[in-house]
């Protein structure tokens, strides 16, 4: 029996011996609601790319930073709300570049786009000539 198919997903046992925790833990991540693993259609668990570094995380929480499985799991949360949120300020971003371009191509040449290291674009407000 394989352990990882060609879809490069893992089956428990395998992440159990990888990570050096026992099956059950697993289990008892899934049923805390932390790590939601894919299944077959005969209901075993497979470990994608994802699940594994988020397992990885909880690890890291757990093992070194000594936080209890409800501080994962908010910081987890913390974490998905961060994501999106992140995602949320590039497209409004994406917003203010599309309306400073359209309006560096009209009349109104007071706003232009700066290049500042460490971010992605700024407004800047120009004088005109």
């Amino acid at each position: 029996m394989k352990s990882k198919s060609s879809s490069g997903v893992f089956r428990i046992g395998a992440i159990a011996e990888r990570y050096g925790i026992h099956p059950q833990t697993l289990r008892m991540y899934e049923r805390e609601g932390l790590l939601r693993p894919a299944r077959t259609e005969g209901n075993t668990r497979l470990f994608d790319a994802d699940t594994i570094e988020r397992l990885e995380i909880i690890l890291t929480l757990t093992r070194h930073l000594g936080v209890n499985l409800a501080g994962v799991e908010v910081i987890l949360h913390m974490k998905q709300r961060m994501e999106k949120m992140q995602g949320e300020v590039q497209k409004m971003l994406g917003a203010l570049r599309e309306e400073a371009e359209a309006r560096r191509g009209g009349e109104d040449r007071s706003l232009a786009l700066a290049r500042i290291p460490g971010r992605r674009y700024a407004l800047m407000k120009t004088e005109r000539s």
